[in-house]
């Protein structure tokens, strides 16, 4: 069953309890998606008020930018558990078995892609919720803030999800290359999300 269509209390208490999915890589997907939905909500309280009139096509474009992305955040609950159930399967493969190590990469290799995902999606969701936050309507702009501060912290769920996998690949090279890509991305965005949610508060 999918997980999108369990309550929220189910998913909380599948969180908390002793299986391998929901985990870090779920929690940072709905917690990202969550994010940029407060963005889009900043949005839906900005178009239609002569205020902001000039600026209300950025608006409409970032709302749809915003809408895509909660949807692929959405999307990678499921695919984040769809990819670590064959690893969950994977360690218990005898240690004598021939093919182990190339399921084991495969696997791992598959695990960490889906957290890059939301990394990646995350800092595209951070750059719209700067957009919301530098246009949208003053009385919403908190909401901007608290969406940037959640997306900050799914980015670094995603991130150490996608290192506890890169630690156990034999391909040290492709494992040294995602984990530089995931510091590159940390580097660009967490300090943006920073400066972000620090201006907001400096302008309430």
């Amino acid at each position: 069953m999918s997980l999108l269509n369990v309550s929220v209390t189910e998913f909380t208490n599948q969180l908390a309890s002793k299986t391998s999915v929901p985990g870090g890589g779920g929690a940072s997907a709905l917690v990202s998606s969550i994010g940029i939905a407060l963005g889009d909500m900043v949005g839906e309280f900005t178009v239609g008020k002569k205020t902001y009139a000039d600026v209300e096509e950025d608006i409409k474009a970032l709302m749809t930018e915003a809408k895509s992305l909660q949807n692929q955040l959405l999307e990678c609950i499921d695919e984040d558990a769809k990819a670590f159930e064959p690893l969950s399967k994977a360690y218990s493969i005898s240690k004598d078995d021939p093919k182990r190590d190339a399921i084991m990469e495969k696997c791992l290799k598959d695990a960490a892609a889906v957290p890059f995902k939301i990394l990646e999606l995350c800092g595209k969701a951070i750059d719209l919720q700067e957009e919301f936050a530098n246009k949208g309507s003053k009385i919403m702009i908190s909401d901007a803030a608290t969406g940037v501060a959640l997306l900050s912290g799914a980015m670094k769920g995603a991130a150490v999800n996608v290192k506890v996998n890169t630690k156990l690949m034999k391909d040290r090279d492709y494992a040294n290359e995602l984990d530089c890509k995931v510091e590159e991305l940390l580097n660009k965005y967490i300090p943006k999300a920073d400066r972000i949610y620090a201006d907001v508060i400096s302008r309430l």
